[in-house]
């Protein structure tokens, strides 16, 4: 038996098209209304030293929304990143800290270990959800206390510190007026964009999120495909926990609680369609740009936590009427 996989089943949506530019200006034009709206109403909005602040903050949530995007795209969800996060954390804190080391091997070792952390959790992740064909937002929750546990377990439930200076100042380095660790997250953006749009791996993503029994039947082993998509998942997990170290120079077992809920919101708000198959990783930048504007100009307007939360909730929850209404209007 045959069958035929159209362009429209394993392919992403076209960066010329007429429907994507709009969507893509139309974020834009949102981000530019709350960069306008913020510098009118506050003081010190477009001021370099804050300018510097939100593109340092955002920089933990971008790196995590980059994997996220990958597994929304497939049409699963993520819900483990910000625990799998603390996990790699403490293990990397653990690995710098070991005593009769040198420097640079500390950190080098540390980076191995948080990025191995991070795959493992995810790897396991997508074995279960595709062998089993269960919702992968059950077995992330799981994760999520598996992960949350284990990195109270290895830490002892205690804050890692004293990491070696030079570490530190990663954390806080500049290039060309630019946080490094920022430009480290546009670099993971890059690659993920390139592997997306440029690649046989990342058009099959976007098949088996419009159309999986296709794809199967084209022959392509979506199974490890799925697999492949939480994998990098939680890569990049373990890539943000270095990052998160490096800027707060601590590995703390109860860090990232709730960080998942920022990384699916800044997925959805750049557009990508929660059923999968349709969306960008230049949507998720656009959308951890909106994200971390929007919490900075809060900030600045002097708005306390909780008119914070109540904001950015009823945010998240616009963005998921507006992808309604996206896919509806792609299905006609």
């Amino acid at each position: 038996m045959t069958t035929n996989v159209t362009k429209q089943d394993v392919g992403p949506e076209s960066g010329l098209s007429m429907r994507n530019v709009i969507h893509k200006a139309g974020i834009s034009v949102a981000l530019l209304g709350l960069i306008i709206f913020f510098s009118v109403f506050t003081e010190h909005f477009l001021t370099p030293n804050n300018i510097t602040n939100i593109l340092t903050q955002i920089t933990i949530n971008l790196v995590l929304a980059v994997g996220v995007t990958f597994v929304i795209l497939i049409g699963g969800i993520d819900l483990s990143v910000g625990s799998v996060m603390a996990f790699a954390a403490v293990v990397a804190g653990k690995a710098m800290t070991l005593p009769d080391i040198g420097t640079f091997e500390a950190i080098a070792i540390a980076a191995f270990a948080a990025v191995i952390a991070g795959t493992i959790c995810g790897f396991m992740n997508g074995v279960v959800s595709a062998y089993w064909g269960l919702p992968s937002f059950i077995i992330t929750l799981g994760m999520l206390n598996i992960a949350r546990g284990a990195a109270l377990h290895v830490s002892n439930a205690q804050t890692i510190y004293s990491f070696p200076a030079a570490f530190n100042a990663f954390g806080s380095a500049m290039v060309f007026g630019v946080p490094l660790v920022f430009v480290v997250a546009l670099c993971l953006v890059f690659l993920a964009w390139f592997v997306l749009t440029k690649t046989v791996f990342g058009r099959l993503l976007y098949g088996i999120g419009n159309n999986e029994e296709a794809v199967r039947l084209a022959g392509h082993p979506v199974f490890w495909y799925k697999v492949a998509a939480f994998t990098i998942c939680g890569l990049t997990a373990g890539v943000a926990a270095i990052v998160y170290m490096a800027r707060l120079n601590i590995a703390s077992p109860i860090a990232g609680i709730g960080f998942e809920l920022n990384a699916i919101a800044a997925v959805i708000i750049g557009g990508t369609s929660l059923s999968g198959g349709r969306g960008s990783v230049i949507g998720t930048l656009l959308g951890a740009f909106i994200i971390g504007v929007l919490a900075n100009g809060l900030i600045l307007l002097g708005l306390n936590d909780f008119m914070r939360q109540m904001i950015t909730g009823v945010v998240i929850i616009i963005a998921v009427i507006l992808d309604y209404y996206r896919a509806k209007y792609a299905a006609k």
